[in-house]
């Protein structure tokens, strides 16, 4: 069976069908989280759903929808913390993700694209970067420009990628989404984007 972003938002706009567990992808009653929901969809057993890791989860449900890591976390962490709007995370082309990573969503989706992109060589390349910078740079430099309740979402959707060997690069990566949050208002060059081999421009040209 397939899940995909559009059936799993229509499913979950029935509020009789949307999943209302939370903290792990399935109860021992076999009440599954939105994460459980989508790879129930998909044809896993409860049994595989208990066992799973959360890593696992994340990934499979990025490789189900075909949205990137930091997407899938997104929706758990949403799931996790929100009421009832699982569904808002998959709607990519509407207002719903607007509620999450602000008025330009679908660049910091792009970016998180091109972050699982990446290969070894590239990681390394801005892990080193993000280490040389020694934590002295102010990644909210663009000010007003995203809200606290993004920040806070996409600390928590990018903080469980396993390249992530430092504390140092996690909040790279947390800068560099924050820069494209606020790029709009950006008063000066981004930052952090440039560690990770990527402009804005190459973004806007990602489907």
């Amino acid at each position: 069976m397939a899940a995909t972003l559009k059936s799993m938002r229509d499913r979950w706009s029935d509020p009789t069908a949307r999943p209302l567990f939370k903290g792990r992808l399935i109860d021992s009653d076999g009440c599954c989280c939105a994460q459980g929901d989508v790879l129930r969809v998909c044809g896993w057993t409860d049994y595989q759903l208990r066992l799973s890791t959360q890593l696992d989860a994340d990934k499979a449900v990025a490789a189900s929808l075909l949205i990137s890591l930091s997407h899938s976390v997104l929706l758990r962490v949403v799931n996790d913390n929100e009421n009832g709007c699982p569904q808002d995370v998959l709607d990519v082309d509407g207002p719903g993700i607007v509620r999450f990573l602000g008025p330009d969503a679908k660049l910091v989706l792009a970016f998180w694209h091109h972050l699982d992109s990446m290969t070894k060589d590239q990681w390394d390349a801005a892990c080193n970067a993000a280490c040389d910078a020694g934590g002295d740079a102010e990644w909210d430099t663009s000010g007003d420009a995203w809200c606290d309740a993004w920040r806070d979402v996409t600390w928590e959707a990018t903080w469980p990628i396993e390249w992530f060997a430092t504390e140092a690069l996690a909040e790279a990566v947390s800068g560099a989404v924050s820069e494209v949050q606020g790029i709009s208002k950006l008063i000066t060059e981004p930052y952090f984007l440039p560690m990770f081999g990527v402009t804005i421009e190459q973004l806007r040209m990602l489907p």
